[in-house]
């Protein structure tokens, strides 16, 4: 009998980790795909392939651009790029992801800005065809386009 209390209870103990566990779990990801690729030109700053990562909580979403087709400049600090990213939403209008996060770049590094700030409704669909990515730097303004949809597709928000 007391092999039965014990094993009851330590089941009863698992139980109640497992539901605290789903309790403080990370919420899902509610944006897909959570990845993208453009091919991007940034008029004398280049262009090329560029990838672009979505990431969801509610309402807020963030969207990050790395490359190792555009590359930087010059050298350029920790956080010094203001960047805007525009992306068009399907069903009208666009939403604008915002911020001044980036890695410190080295001359002729890879570029990544991000992530990037915006706010999202349930049922957008963006892309960054038909939009733009705005990258201040030094004063000195370098706007991308894509050049065609994102591959695999928009990004579709929850």
């Amino acid at each position: 009998m007391r092999g039965k209390r014990t094993g009851t209870g330590a089941a009863l103990v698992a139980g109640a980790l497992a539901v605290a566990g789903l309790a403080f779990a990370p919420s899902a990801v509610a944006v897909t795909p959570q990845s993208a690729t453009i091919t991007a030109n940034c008029g004398f700053s280049g262009g090329g392939e560029a990838t672009l990562t979505a990431t969801q909580d509610g309402t807020s979403a963030t969207v990050t651009l790395t490359s190792t087709a555009i590359t930087a400049p010059i050298a350029l600090a920790q956080d010094s790029i203001t960047s805007t990213l525009t992306m068009a939403n399907a069903s009208g209008g666009s939403v604008a992801f915002s911020g001044t996060k980036n890695p410190a770049m080295s001359a002729g590094d890879p570029v990544t800005v991000g992530p990037l700030s915006g706010t999202v409704a349930s049922g957008d669909s963006l892309d960054a065809y038909g939009g733009s990515l705005k990258m201040t730097i030094f004063g000195i303004t370098v706007t991308c386009t894509a050049t065609n949809p994102q591959s695999p597709g928009p990004f579709v928000f929850d």
